[in-house]
């Protein structure tokens, strides 16, 4: 006990070094910028900052990540309230009453909600991301190579299935993904696999390539298919962004109601900010003294929202870090951020690198507070940024992607491939795949591989190895939930998004 709370106070001496607060700062405003363009999206914006923190230190570069992700989550809101269309989807359900509450004049009290709101949804899910991970960490030091096995596997049939709402076109994403990781030498024979007779495939696909392809240079292409036209002009406001202390108070059990649907909806693998905020207002508004404000302006609407898709953000941080198992697409970037800096999720990241780990998490509390004091200080430059026409984010992102890419290994085979899989991207979008089933298939293929090889090798080939412990079958019985997931999510969320219209 002593040692953790050491640890959590050093992590917080080397997040306030100057260097990782400014950073932190200036990532989090990036974060705000990119969530307030409709269109965008925080696992965007993550992967096409990636390649920037390749020469910062692990737990520096991990801190840049996760301010653009909270700041993108909030930064949705913005567009949300003040032009009725969320920046992200996870600020969907903030429209409903931020808007109304712009046309009557009082923009600058929703945008004031919606940013007390994150700041609180965000800095207390910090608490279960303290107190729970090391917990799973522990667990997971019990796993070996069948434990590894079907872990890959659970968390192919989560991501996959709940994220495309379909079980076919979730398999259909998560076997392209896997497809695409046995490309690259074989890892227990050393023989050549699918590479083509190119040796910047040795090692497989490069992950970074494949993030800001299917994530950031397929956005420019459905952009650029698309008739140019400038975006709606932002509602100007006055008065002041600070809520009364009566108006804290009648928000307090909203916003506590929704840090605790967020954080459930974030640890479960798959759940992701959508539907937390969907949630989060349906809640809000079946327990409000209120109901007769709601759809017409209020503001327990928009911090029920705002606070459970913020509250998302630590909690499905959680299942990543210790079980290599993305909470949601954006963690899922994450996840291959982590893999880059040669670190790999699970129980060495308590132990071995638990000093990069807490310093992460200490920043990831003080990203909280710098969500607050710049979405404070900024909301009205943010208001203009939302205005920008796709006809300046069109080469301003394909510019991004190219240098981004090039910048991993000064290669432009590199760049090659980033178009490729831009191109894969789009189609993936035409056809209503999952870009984050890809990723995961590709970074779940190798752990699943290896660790089903390895069980039958130290077997001898009898594969009732891979049913040999219970958590073995603890793992088999959420694969299966993982794979009626879609149904049960989909009805889910249709009978959610019903109760909040």
């Amino acid at each position: 006990m002593m040692e953790t709370i050491s640890l959590m106070g050093q992590g917080f001496i080397n997040a306030f070094e100057p260097l990782n607060f400014i950073l932190m700062c200036a990532a989090t405003a990036l974060g705000i910028t990119i969530g307030c363009l409709p269109g965008l999206s925080a696992a965007m914006g993550v992967a096409l900052l990636l390649p920037v923190t390749f020469g910062m230190n692990p737990a520096t570069g991990l801190i840049v990540l996760g301010g653009i992700y909270c700041g993108a989550i909030f930064g949705g809101s913005i567009s949300a309230i003040l032009i009725h269309t969320p920046g992200t989807p996870a600020s969907a359900a903030t429209a409903l009453d931020g808007y109304a509450l712009t046309k009557k004049g009082k923009a600058a009290k929703a945008l004031a909600v919606a940013v007390f709101a994150s700041f609180c949804g965000g800095l207390l899910s910090c608490i279960s991301l303290y107190f729970f991970s090391p917990f799973l960490a522990e667990l997971a030091m019990q796993f070996k190579s069948p434990e590894y096995f079907w872990l890959s596997i659970f968390g192919l049939t989560i991501i996959a299935g709940v994220s495309s709402k379909s079980l076919l076109k979730g398999f259909i994403s998560g076997v392209i993904g896997l497809l695409i990781s046995t490309i690259g030498m074989d890892p227990m024979e050393g023989v050549e696999r699918f590479m083509m007779g190119q040796d910047s495939l040795y090692s497989g696909v490069n992950v970074t390539c494949a993030l800001i392809g299917l994530f950031s240079m397929s956005q420019v292409l459905i952009l650029a298919e698309a008739k140019i036209a400038e975006r709606a002009k932002a509602a100007s406001f006055t008065g002041s962004l600070l809520l009364s202390r009566q108006e804290i108070k009648r928000l307090s059990p909203t916003i506590t109601r929704s840090w605790i649907i967020g954080n459930i909806l974030g640890i479960l693998p798959g759940a992701g900010a959508t539907i937390a905020c969907f949630m989060g207002y349906n809640e809000a508004r079946r327990f409000s003294h209120h109901k007769e404000e709601f759809g017409k302006g209020s503001i327990e609407g928009v911090a029920g929202s705002e606070a459970a898709n913020n509250a998302v953000t630590g909690g499905s941080l959680i299942p990543t870090l210790t079980l290599g198992i993305p909470g949601e697409s954006v963690t899922a970037v994450l996840m291959g951020g982590l893999i880059i800096h040669g670190l790999q999720p699970g129980p060495e990241l308590f132990s071995t690198y638990a000093g990069m780990t807490y310093t992460f998490f200490a920043g990831f509390v003080l990203v909280q507070f710098a969500m607050l004091i710049i979405g404070l200080l900024g909301c009205r430059v943010f208001a203009q940024v939302s205005r920008l026409s796709d006809s300046i984010l069109i080469p301003s992102i394909f510019i991004l992607c190219v240098v981004g890419s090039f910048a991993i290994h000064n290669s432009f085979d590199d760049v090659i491939l980033m178009f490729i899989f831009g191109i894969v991207g789009y189609f993936v979008r035409k056809f209503d795949l999952n870009a984050a089933a890809i990723v995961l298939g590709l970074i779940l293929g190798p752990i699943g591989e290896n660790g089903l090889r390895r069980s039958l090798y130290l077997s001898d080939g009898d594969p009732m190895v891979l049913f040999s412990t219970p958590l073995c079958w603890m793992l088999i019985v959420l694969c299966v939930l993982g794979i009626m997931s879609p149904w049960l999510m989909s009805k889910w969320e249709k009978h959610v998004e019903e109760r909040a219209k």
